[in-house]
């Protein structure tokens, strides 16, 4: 999935959202939307599609000076409009917003315990776990103390964004598996799942934030806080980030994406000097990884396979037989040059 938040007196921050959205589409093409809040009232729009379908009548009504957002691809619970992100609750006259990127290992053991609490599920997402423990935590601790206490019982991979009662938080599990922006917008802060997202929209990177660092953004205040507990002795990054998913314009792990794809093919090529006519890449991914390979080796290098762009990405899909049939659709051989 992609998230995308930001936090500005200054500007349209529903639009700028959409933006952010716009350019995070990669990462989730299922559903996708959007809360906005001034701090007191709090309004949201989300659907299943594309950013540019679900709103194509504008962002009209999302108003505030804070604002959420989220793209989704389906990891945990069915494709569907229940399971759209951000998850908005209402909990003692208190507003609650959550968007997840990432995946709870231990979410359906949590589920049954708060079942057997008394607690009802509306959807079949790991994300509305985190949800139902927050608002627990909220009973006796401020955001950022809920937010410590919800994460010390969850298990896997999460970047979160949270705000309630007009306070954003952002948060990167201790192992730091998914990648989370930071950067500021004409001074104001912004975070994204990728920096492709701040280029979009002119705003400056600042740097990651940290494997198991919590963010807290209150009026002109920025804070930095960590999770509770002893760090892992290094981050377990999500190989397919760098490898495929992440976009190759974006900076994620300390890596610029684009130059570590063609590295991975330089050292491909070092590894393995097969007698062929020419180097073609599987596009769009293949792409750079097989412009290091033919530079390293010196063969020729032929787009072959040709993508049609009016197709997304094809992986994403929630069924293998769409995916099969995405793959017909999307990419076609120039068979003179096979």
């Amino acid at each position: 999935c992609g998230v995308f938040g930001i936090y500005s007196h200054n500007d349209d921050v529903a639009l700028n959202t959409y933006w952010g959205l716009y350019a995070l589409q990669h990462r989730g093409q299922e559903s996708c939307g959007i809360v906005a809040t001034d701090g007191t009232h709090m309004e949201g729009k989300k659907g299943m599609g594309l950013v540019a379908d679900v709103f194509k009548g504008g962002v009209d009504g999302l108003e505030g000076h804070i604002a959420i957002g989220h793209v989704r691809y389906s990891t945990t619970g069915r494709s569907s409009s229940s399971n759209a992100q951000p998850f908005l609750a209402h909990f003692k006259g208190r507003d609650v917003v959550l968007a997840h990127n990432g995946n709870l290992v231990n979410a359906a053991q949590l589920r049954e315990d708060l079942e057997n609490e008394g607690a009802i599920f509306s959807t079949s997402n790991d994300t509305e776990v985190f949800m139902h423990l927050l608002v627990r935590a909220l009973r006796h601790n401020d955001l950022p103390g809920a937010v410590k206490e919800t994460c010390a019982r969850v298990r896997g991979a999460y970047c979160l964004l949270v705000m309630v009662d007009g306070v954003m938080v952002a948060v990167r599990d201790p192992h730091g598996f998914h990648p989370l922006a930071f950067g500021r917008m004409n001074g104001s802060p912004v975070f994204a799942s990728e920096t492709c997202a701040f280029d979009l929209l002119e705003a400056d990177f600042e740097r990651s934030v940290e494997p198991g660092e919590m963010i807290i953004v209150d009026g002109n205040s920025v804070r930095s806080e960590h999770l509770m507990g002893p760090l892992p002795e290094r981050p377990r990054q999500c190989i397919f980030e760098l490898v495929y998913f992440a976009r190759p314009d974006s900076y994620i792990f300390d890596e610029q994406v684009y130059l570590c794809r063609k590295k991975m093919g330089w050292n491909l090529a070092d590894e393995s000097a097969p007698e062929v006519d020419y180097v073609m890449p599987f596009p769009d991914s293949g792409i750079y990884p097989a412009l290091g390979f033919a530079q390293r080796s010196g063969l020729p290098y032929e787009h072959a396979m040709i993508r049609n762009h009016y197709v997304g990405r094809t992986f994403i899909q929630p069924s293998q037989s769409m995916r099969s049939f995405g793959v017909r659709v999307k990419i076609n051989p120039v068979r003179e040059m096979i």
